[in-house]
Order: structure tokens, then C-alpha cells, then sequence
């Protein structure tokens, strides 16, 4: 092809620098207008032309007076001379001309610089901030926790990245995030896959970071690349990260921690929450413990080093603290032990795993010398027995939850799936073989109807599980049904009270519990608020993932609320120092109790469940109260 002659070399010059943008368009505008004002004044000079008609004007004079006038039209009001005034005239139409061309180009440059600003995409200059990659319902929970455990902090920031619209972010967080404290909220559109995207939110001098589960297709990928971009990043620090992500399919989680080594925390949603749910079947309460263990308005897990305790056993130690409750140790290789043998002596480099209200709450005590002997244990209780169990409603936790079930139930169990989403045969028919103790059996039944709900007898049933259909519906229709069907199993108890119905239900929005605890129901799981309170907490404590694992593995110990009876007399005012011996003495540790009695008296809704009490303390304890305790039966 031809390169043209000069008129078009011209051309495409011209062309190029018009694209240079506002910038660009500004110096033409402003040669144009001085090329008008040098020839004004050329023609004032050259002509011997004056305002008053005397003496001439000189070039400097004829050009200050074209450059006036160009811009500010009424100027030439007070001119005279007819040449003059034409002169001045044709500088002042030209000048009305440029000035007009200057405002629009201004105003153009000045929209694209806010719409640029409005995308989120200037980089963070921030220090010591924490960083949240995708968008989920679970953030607005998460960001209201790190906002109060960010009170002690000096000007904390949470920058938040998602590919998502910047304005939309932040008017969404601010509505439901009220009160942000001394926090600051920054959020940025981009994709938490992208190196260059993720360098956007300064990664290198953050505190932390939270890899939530983005809401798409196959998430966790997405997270797993999020996790290999921080980390591998050619130019990343050399101290390590601190990353609590969010993985819902344990397959997935091996190669997460290949990612990312030990730099990343992992919080497998999915099993979590139905590890949770079966639990509180067998231990009404449970999730108030975990709800008050993770949240930072409340008793939080620290893993800390004491000194002082060296040389000691751990059931010397545990009885060393009156505003704080012992429940394991950390070895010098990071390595977990919750309710080690109560001989275990505590070794330099271990660190104490507390229960505290706060780091700086963390203190040892001489307990009472004067503890009478502790009551003997009861004796164990025998082989599993069969039990029959009600599974309504279904999501993807669903498999979990049978698996998890079919480790604590006996030889020749049931479990019943009452549910109607598509094709649950097939994903019922992938879970049949939960485990050689546990059968499973489909009903395809409307859990929304009442004679559908009349015609499973529930009160057959020795648990009742009530999922959420979140996978299905939104969350907010979701729990609608939920309440539904809860409501019919409160008709069914009502119309038998001889004959008892333990139900537990996941809710998906905290702000539901609340209205759904008219249906009476023994324990409501969380599910949102649970995943967000465990990233918030694993983005502040590395120990978290090792701890809840401990927590809530079959092998490990467990946290499990027993009959206050079975550890000291009823109806006599007995210290928490007590009840600790007592436990200590069956290998255990006692960390709170459940009173039913305060229940209404609670304002967080945690149902009457106490954690981590003052030991010195006398309290008076009834039928109804349990121990909370951290055991391994």
C-alpha cells in the first residue's frame, strides 16, 4: 500500500494526537488561539491601526489587546475606531469560538477522569490493611466482624476487590454495614485471577488476606488461582501471607494447600457447616460454642506464650486461670493438641491455647487450695444404638452431612432425604453408601405442604435435619421455606407433647433466626454467619484451621455439653474452679456451661450458652443446665 502524500502524513499525524486525549486537545486549542492572536496583531501593526486613532500600537500592545479580547468578549464594549473595532471583532468570534471548544473539551476530560475513577482502578497506597478477593453474601458478615476487632487499631482499612462495579460495592456494604466504626472500607473492580489486577490492591504491605468463594460456576478454582497468584507473584515479599480462604468441595482443598503452603489458612464451608449441623443434633446448643468461640464481640481463641506455666502438667495449668479457660497446647513446629493427657508437661517454645475476651484479658491466677474432691465418673456408655434420622430440605452440604452422620450413629440406621429439587434420585443415589451403619432412603415429597410433612411422621424420627434449599432459591426465599416446614413440625410436636422432637435447622441469613425461633426448634445453624466468622477469625489467628479441625474431626476432641449433674451437686452455689476440677478429673476441660434459664436474658442469641466464665464465681446449677466441655467420647 502506498504511504501517501504529505497532506495525508499530515493527516494521520494529526489524528494521532488528537487520540492522545484530553490533554492533547487542550494544546490544540491553545495553538489555534495563539496563532488567532499573533495574526490580529500582525494585521494591527501592519495597518498602523489604534483604538483611539493616534499612535499606533506596537506588536507586544496589538497582542495583549487581541489576547484580552479573545478571552473576555465584552472587553471590546470601549473600543474605538471602525478598523479597530472590526479587528477586535473577528478576535472576539474566534475567541467566543476557542473558549467554547476549551469548557466542552474540560467537561469531556473531567467525566472520563471521575468514570475512570468510578471503575476502581487506581492502586492502593495503603499499609497493614486487610484484603477481601470476591463478592459473596458472606462478606457483609465478615466485614462487620473485622470492624470490631479492628477498634484497637490505628486508621484499619478493609479493601475489598471484586469484579464487580465499584459504586455498587460500596452503596451495598454502606446499607448493610451501618456501623463502620473506625474503619475505612475501599473497594475495587477487578479480577482476583489477575496478577496485574490483584497488584491493584497493594498485597505487599497488607495484614492479611480472605479469598471468599466467588458466587459462579466451579468457584473453587477461582480461589485456588486467587491463592496461586498472591503467592507466586515474581515480585511479592519475602514474609510470608497471611490468607484464610474459602473452599466449599474438600477435594479441592489438597491442592489448596500445595498453592499455598503454609502461608494459607483453609475454611472448607461445605463441612464445616454439616459437621456443625450433625453435632448439634446430638448436642442441642452446640452452635451457640462455635458462634461465640468465632465471634470477636464475644470470647475469641488465642494461641499465646506463657512462661509461667513451664514445668507444669496441663491439669496443673488449666487450673491456673480465672478470667481465661485452658483448652490444648501448640507445639514449637505448630503443631495442635486440644485437651492433651492432663499429664502433658508444658515444655519451653509450646504456646497456650486459651479462650479469652481479650490478649491483653490473658492472665494466671492461684486457683482455691480448699476444692473438695471431684464425684467420680460415670461409667461409659455402652456400644451406638440404631437411630432413625430425618433429613428435609436439600443443598450441596447435604452429602456431607449423611457422611458425617453415618460416623456417629450404630449399626442398622436410617436416614430419611424429604425433598423435591431436581434430580436429587441421582445425587441421593452417590451418597446411598454413606457408610455400612447408615441406609439412606429418598421421599420425594413438597416440604412446603403440610399433609406432605403429616405423611413422613416426623415424631418416628429420633433427629429431624432441616436444610436450607440455598443451592435452588435466594437466600431469603430460601429460609422462607425453611420457616415453612419448621412451622409444620411445630404443629406435629404441639399436637403430641408425650412424645419429644429434636429438630435442627440451617438458616442462611442471621437476620432470619430470629423470626424462625417461634417455631421452637432445638439449634439453628447459621450457615453464612458461621463461614464468615471462621475466615474473619483465620485471617487474625494462624492457628485457627489446625484448632477447628481438632474441634471437629471424629479422631480429635470435641467440644460436648453434658448434665451439670454429672460433675457437681445441684441446687448449691458451686465455683467454675469446681466444675474445672471435675472435668479435669474425667479428662476433660470445662469451658462454660448452657443455662437455659438465660436464654431470654441473652442479647446476642446464644440461647443461654455461657463461655468461658470467671472461675471464682459461684453459681447454682439446675436440672436443665449443662457443662460445655472439651472431651475426646
Amino acid at each position: 500500500m502506498a504511504n501517501g502524500g504529505w497532506r495525508a502524513r499530515l493527516r494521520y499525524e494529526f489524528d494521532k494526537s488528537m487520540a492522545a486525549g484530553t490533554i492533547a486537545l487542550i494544546g490544540w486549542l491553545g495553538i489555534v488561539s495563539l496563532v488567532i492572536i499573533a495574526f490580529a496583531a500582525l494585521v494591527v501593526v501592519a495597518l498602523a491601526i489604534s483604538p483611539d486613532g493616534d499612535e499606533p500600537l506596537s506588536f507586544l500592545e496589538g497582542f495583549w489587546a487581541s489576547l484580552m479580547r479573545t478571552l473576555d468578549p465584552g472587553t471590546m464594549g470601549g473600543d474605538d475606531g471602525w478598523s479597530f473595532r472590526l479587528v477586535m471583532l473577528a478576535v472576539t468570534l474566534a475567541g467566543i469560538f476557542v473558549v467554547s471548544a476549551l469548557i466542552g473539551v474540560l467537561s469531556t476530560g473531567l467525566e472520563a477522569k471521575l468514570d475512570q475513577l468510578r471503575k476502581g482502578r487506581s492502586i492502593v497506597l495503603e499499609r497493614d490493611h486487610t484484603i477481601i478477593f470476591n463478592w459473596s453474601p458472606s462478606i457483609f458478615d465478615i466485614v462487620s466482624e473485622l470492624v470490631i476487632a479492628n477498634e484497637s487499631r490505628t486508621r484499619p482499612r478493609i479493601v475489598i476487590m471484586a469484579d464487580r462495579d465499584k459504586v455498587e460495592m460500596e452503596d451495598e456494604l454502606y446499607s448493610k454495614v451501618t456501623d463502620l466504626r473506625n474503619t475505612r472500607i475501599i473497594c475495587r473492580s477487578g479480577d482476583p485471577t489477575d496478577l496485574y489486577d490483584i497488584g491493584i490492591v497493594n498485597p505487599q504491605t497488607c495484614r492479611s488476606v480472605i479469598v471468599l468463594s466467588p458466587e459462579a460456576d466451579d468457584p473453587d478454582p477461582r480461589v485456588i488461582k486467587t491463592i496461586l497468584a498472591l503467592v507466586n507473584d515474581p515480585g511479592r515479599r519475602e514474609a510470608p501471607y497471611r490468607i484464610a480462604a474459602e473452599i466449599r468441595e474438600e477435594a479441592n482443598a489438597e491442592i489448596a494447600r500445595v498453592v499455598g503452603g503454609d502461608e494459607v489458612q483453609l475454611v472448607l464451608a461445605d463441612d464445616l457447616i454439616a459437621r456443625i449441623m450433625v453435632h448439634s443434633t446430638r448436642q442441642p446448643g452446640l452452635s451457640g460454642v462455635y458462634t461465640e468461640l468465632l465471634d470477636f464481640d464475644g470470647c475469641e481463641i488465642y494461641a499465646a506464650e506463657q512462661p509461667e506455666l513451664e514445668g507444669k502438667s496441663f491439669g496443673e495449668a488449666v487450673m491456673a486461670y480465672d478470667v481465661c479457660s485452658l483448652i490444648g497446647l501448640c507445639g514449637p513446629d505448630g503443631s495442635v493438641a486440644l485437651n492433651p493427657p492432663m499429664e502433658t508437661r508444658i515444655e519451653p517454645g509450646m504456646k497456650a491455647i486459651l479462650i479469652a475476651e481479650d490478649d491483653d484479658e490473658i492472665a494466671s491466677a492461684e486457683p482455691p487450695a480448699d476444692l473438695p474432691p471431684p464425684a467420680p465418673a460415670p461409667a461409659r456408655d455402652g456400644p451406638m444404638p440404631a437411630e432413625k434420622t430425618l433429613l428435609l430440605g436439600w443443598n450441596r452440604r447435604a452429602p456431607v452431612v449423611a457422611l458425617e452422620l453415618s460416623r456417629y450413629v450404630g449399626p442398622g440406621s436410617l436416614l430419611t432425604i424429604a425433598a423435591d429439587t431436581p434430580e436429587i434420585e441421582a445425587e441421593v443415589a452417590a451418597i446411598a453408601l454413606a457408610g455400612d451403619n447408615l441406609k439412606v432412603e429418598l421421599k420425594r415429597v413438597d416440604t412446603g405442604r403440610a399433609a406432605e410433612v403429616d405423611a413422613l411422621d416426623p415424631l418416628a424420627y429420633d433427629h429431624i435435619l432441616v436444610l436450607g434449599y440455598g443451592d435452588h432459591m435466594e437466600p431469603q426465599s430460601a429460609d422462607t421455606r425453611t420457616l415453612v416446614t419448621l412451622l409444620h413440625l411445630r404443629r406435629i410436636s404441639e399436637g403430641a407433647p408425650e412424645r419429644p422432637m429434636s429438630v435442627v435447622s440451617e438458616m442462611i441469613d442471621v437476620r432470619n433466626r430470629a423470626l424462625a425461633e417461634v417455631t421452637r426448634v432445638d439449634d439453628f445453624v447459621v450457615s453464612n454467619k458461621l463461614v464468615s466468622l471462621m475466615l474473619a477469625q483465620a485471617s487474625e489467628n494462624e492457628y485457627l484451621e489446625a484448632i477447628f479441625k481438632d474441634l471437629l474431626d471424629e479422631e480429635g476432641s470435641e467440644v460436648c455439653l453434658k448434665p451439670a449433674g454429672s460433675y457437681v451437686p445441684l441446687g448449691e452455689p458451686v465455683t467454675f474452679y469446681r466444675v474445672a476440677a471435675a472435668a479435669a478429673a474425667r479428662g476433660e476441660v470445662a469451658i462454660g456451661h448452657h443455662r437455659p434459664v438465660l436464654a431470654d436474658q441473652s442479647d446476642r442469641g446464644l440461647g443461654g450458652v455461657i463461655v468461658n466464665p470467671t472461675k471464682s464465681e459461684a453459681i447454682s446449677y439446675d436440672e436443665a443446665d449443662r457443662i460445655i466441655v472439651v472431651a475426646r467420647d
